[in-house]
């Protein structure tokens, strides 16, 4: 088969516009890998003769066209493992990404090219570029160096074989959470167990079960499956299954060996630590950190400590009460992990005399949605519509960003959870935004999360309704695809989040959330499921005096997560299955008020750090977090003079200074050039409640 032939009957050669997901199938996947790979090597080669006058032009474009298409068509291939897996799909994924990861190394240890950019940067034509290329060309000297370029024969040799194992380890963690998550079902035959359950849970639960072929009400370790039996079960017996269940999930008491991450998490500690040594430094950490904001473990560990420390009384008198009212009202003398959800669910409705479930029926997916979009148009000044592609799931939906009358970008949205997709939400980018020969390419994104869907009840389909949490994680996710759909940047590398320092890319994430808790937002947003009223005003106040509502014991848990993470990759000697443990249990005992069961095997499906590009990085959250709610202050004192945080002109600034910069420039200048100053954590604590 020729070339031309191949290009023309395989999909994911296809670079003309959208992805075709309805054309694509797991046997394209090896052929275009094949042709994408043969024809970066192919232009590396030519790059890595010597060029006479090194310029932008002649060196870095032909190189960046060339791997974008390789990019772009396994991140297709990585989005559908994510989103559709199936055995044939996770058997050409697997069969393929050690040839991509091993072309990457490659390509960031080629001494040939890393000379070259060395060469550009110290030419007469490096003072002539743009601020971003120079940062690009910034970016590409430190990642050489991180990449093994200047490492010896056998040490790259030795760097590229850890890559490719840390690639496929980092893949059959995800494998083994996914598989241990589809595989479990609790099944209930007898109603009068599932006490206290909200009618609509109910309803999901019989629906799961009907279309297992069986009677009574099934349950699963997807989210919104088993979240609401340890939020509203009264039956303390069914709640401690489902979170023994949940908790034991990937590990050596999830009764499936086959699935057990024990062995994974150590094997990639261990291959993380030596990546750091080859590259001469003590620790993963420090290789990590060199791309962030923060300077070092020392710093990082100094910013939790002290957010654990102003947090911790909070997190006591939150445990207390909680304590008190299980005792008051359940009887329950012995509070277990088990328990906190429900009676803290019970707590808040007793004090702010409201349910997540009364507030939820005010949250039907359509008003969210529109809602969200509402907001960014107001902010941003573009307008989004519905447009049309190809999906790889019927409920998937695909809409356009427009500013006056011209294509900004796109994006597709999937909501809902479904057995072949990977738990949690994500954003991740279809195409970067960029100048080509033929113009501007506009960016394309994922959004995706995973709620549940619209049930069929008596023949009627309900809509989807969100929590409040939900509808924030929305929002959240949405920041992330601003990030990427409205930047500016005509050059791929640092165009959206690419390029930008990873505890900054929360920033706009984290931003958006705050809109979630504003009166003339949700007013926009909301409408009772069944008879159409706005959220009345009675139920947002109580809300708002909810919203901190056990978030000292809500930040200690970030913050335990964040320094767990951070001292699995900073330690003091090399770690080990019982290691993981111990740091575990130290890091517990350092800041936590709650102690988990000891059957807990949380660090078992840690996805973010072990799966996800958080290693050494899970701490972006809570250092982000106060970038962003210093940013959203901006917003809050707009609205004394305005009337509403929704203030375009401050907006557009934002949007300026922040989403349209990308990577381009360092993160602090970004923030610095809205905020007018460096960012103070005096907002987040605000935030949270811990100071008026």
């Amino acid at each position: 088969m020729t070339t031309q032939s191949i290009t023309t009957t395989n999909p994911l050669l296809d670079f003309s516009d959208l992805p075709r997901f309805d054309a694509i199938s797991p046997e394209h996947v090896s052929p275009a890998m094949d042709q994408l790979l043969a024809e970066c090597r192919k232009v590396v080669t030519q790059l890595e003769a010597p060029i006479a006058n090194i310029e932008w032009d002649n060196f870095v474009t032909p190189l960046e066209t060339v791997t974008e298409k390789l990019g772009r068509a396994w991140g297709i291939v990585s989005h559908l493992n994510s989103v559709r897996d199936t055995p044939e799909l996770r058997a050409a994924y697997n069969e393929n990404q050690p040839k991509v990861t091993e072309f990457w190394t490659e390509l960031g240890q080629n001494l040939h090219l890393y000379e070259h950019y060395k060469a550009l940067s110290a030419s007469a034509a490096y003072a002539t570029l743009s601020a971003a290329r120079k940062k690009i060309i910034s970016n590409a000297l430190r990642d050489f160096k991180l990449g093994g370029a200047e490492l010896a024969d056998d040490k790259k040799k030795r760097y590229a074989e850890v890559q490719e194992k840390l690639a496929a380890l980092s893949t059959k963690f995800s494998e083994n959470v996914l598989d241990a998550t589809n595989d479990y079902k609790l099944l209930v035959t007898d109603v009068a167990e599932l006490k206290g359950l909200p009618e609509e849970v109910l309803q999901a639960a019989q629906h799961a079960a009907e279309q297992d072929g069986k009677t009574g009400y099934q349950f699963s370790l997807h989210f919104p499956s088993y979240f609401p039996l340890l939020q509203y079960a009264e039956n303390r017996q069914l709640r401690e299954t489902i979170y023994r269940a949940n908790a034991t999930k990937a590990s050596e008491l999830g009764g499936h060996p086959e699935w057990d991450n024990t062995a994974i998490i150590d094997e990639l500690l261990s291959l993380r630590q030596e990546e750091a040594e080859l590259l001469g430094y003590q620790n993963f950490a420090e290789v990590s950190l060199l791309p962030k904001m923060a300077e070092s473990a020392t710093q990082v560990e100094s910013f939790l400590l002290d957010l654990a420390h102003k947090a911790k009384p909070f997190a006591e008198k939150d445990l207390t009460e909680l304590r008190q009212f299980a005792q008051e009202q359940f009887g329950i003398s012995d509070l277990q992990a088990w328990d906190t959800t429900f009676v803290s669910e019970k707590l808040r409705e007793q004090r702010y005399a409201f349910s997540e479930q009364e507030v939820k029926q005010y949250f039907p997916e359509h008003k969210v949605v529109a809602g969200l979009f509402n907001v960014i148009q107001t902010l941003f000044a573009v307008n989004i519509q519905s447009d049309s592609a190809a999906t790889w799931h019927p409920d998937v939906k695909f809409y356009r960003v427009e500013r006056d009358g011209e294509l900004v970008g796109q994006f597709y949205l999937d909501l809902y959870a479904r057995a072949a997709k990977q738990g949690g939400a994500w954003m991740d980018d279809a195409r970067a935004r960029c100048r080509k020969a033929s113009g501007i390419q506009t960016p394309v994104v994922y959004l995706t999360c995973n709620f549940n869907a619209p049930v069929v009840v008596d023949g009627v389909t309900k809509p989807a309704t969100f929590t409040h949490d939900e509808v924030i994680t929305l929002f959240h996710e949405f920041g992330h695809g601003l990030h990427q759909l409205l930047t500016k940047v005509d050059d791929i590398s640092v165009s959206g989040i690419s390029g930008v320092e990873w505890d900054a890319v929360e920033l706009p994430s984290q931003f958006m959330e705050n809109f979630c808790w504003e009166w003339d937002v949700l007013q926009q947003m909301t409408a009772h499921v069944e008879t159409g009223a706005y959220l009345p005003r009675s139920l947002y106040d109580k809300m708002i005096a909810a919203k901190n509502f056990q978030s000292g014991l809500q930040t200690l848990r970030q913050v335990e997560f964040a320094l767990f993470d951070m001292r699995l990759h900073s330690p003091s000697d090399k770690s080990s299955k019982q290691e993981v443990a111990r740091i575990l249990q130290a890091v517990r005992d350092q800041v936590a008020v709650i102690q988990p069961p000891s059957f807990n095997r949380f660090q078992h499906s840690f996805s973010h750090i072990f799966a996800g590009g958080y290693a050494a990085g899970y701490f972006s959250y809570k250092w982000a977090e106060v970038l962003s709610a210093d940013a959203y202050s901006a917003f809050e004192e707009a609205a004394k003079n305005e009337g509403s945080t929704l203030s375009r002109r401050v907006g557009i600034t934002f949007q300026t200074e922040i989403l349209e910069m990308g990577g381009s420039r360092p993160a602090l200048d970004s923030f610095v050039a809205f905020r007018g100053r460096k960012p103070a954590i005096d907002a987040l604590l605000r935030h949270n409640g811990m100071i008026q």
